[in-house]
């Protein structure tokens, strides 16, 4: 009997074992799969990721992880969440008045992005295949916070809309543009050369060769306040 018993113990460790997913850190869970998606895709980019190889760096099958993100694209919108969460975790439970709030999410999401340049372009490519009700829990969060703050400080909900689209199109703007690749030859220690001014027709493009080296250096938060304030100065409460 105890010999059976030890049979068939070995006999469905493998499959179990596969199918299982106690991974090698202890079991999964939707959290520890986006945090280790998320790792991979930081350190490799977004051409790393697959259930295979998100798998193998849990220490589990890829069939696994079905249970915690259905397929590629909801491991990939579970990316966003994550970038979100950490933007949750970021912000203050109360805002003081609405422009302050707005620029404390500003910075925040600017300093989550670019923790996460990889990650990024799923903001864009996500946020245009998934229906809003869809997107994760946590970036609906991030819009009614946004709204929020704007319809308390007397906004109507149609002007509220309007600062809300705005807004969003500034931040996501800002950190595209400031994450966007200008650098041509990393090896060239001249500037011109590095950013390939050479590969510019001089007579076509006058103006952008002008302005190539200035655009090639990061706004940084500073840029992203003072764009935020022009943007807002037009937007009055009640």
């Amino acid at each position: 009997m105890a010999d059976e018993r030890s049979g068939s113990r070995g006999t469905g460790a493998g499959p179990a074992r596969r199918a299982s997913d106690r991974g090698r850190y202890g079991r999964l869970s939707r959290e520890r799969v986006l945090a280790s998606a998320l790792e991979l895709v930081d350190r490799e980019g977004l051409s790393a990721l697959s259930m295979r190889r998100l798998g193998a760096e849990l220490g589990v099958e890829a069939m696994a992880l079905y249970r915690y993100a259905a397929s590629k694209d909801a491991l990939l919108d579970g990316l966003v969440e994550a970038l979100y969460l950490e933007l949750e975790e970021r912000l203050p439970d109360a805002e003081p008045d609405w422009r302050a709030g707005l620029h404390r999410i500003a910075r925040a999401t600017y300093d989550v992005c670019l923790a996460h340049p990889q990650v990024v372009p799923l903001l864009s490519t996500r946020m245009l295949a998934v229906p809003l009700a869809r997107r994760p829990l946590a970036v609906l969060r991030e819009h009614e916070r946004v709204l929020g703050l704007l319809r308390e400080a007397g906004f109507d909900v149609a002007e509220a809309a309007t600062v809300f689209r705005a807004f969003q199109a500034w931040i996501l703007g800002y950190v595209f543009v400031e994450l966007r690749q200008m650098v041509d030859n990393p090896d060239e220690s001249d500037p011109a050369f590095r950013l390939g001014l050479h590969r510019m027709p001089a007579h076509q493009l006058p103006h952008l060769r002008e302005a190539t080296t200035t655009l090639a250096t990061p706004g940084g938060p500073k840029g992203l306040a003072s764009g935020l304030n022009a943007l807002l100065t037009p937007f009055t409460t009640p």
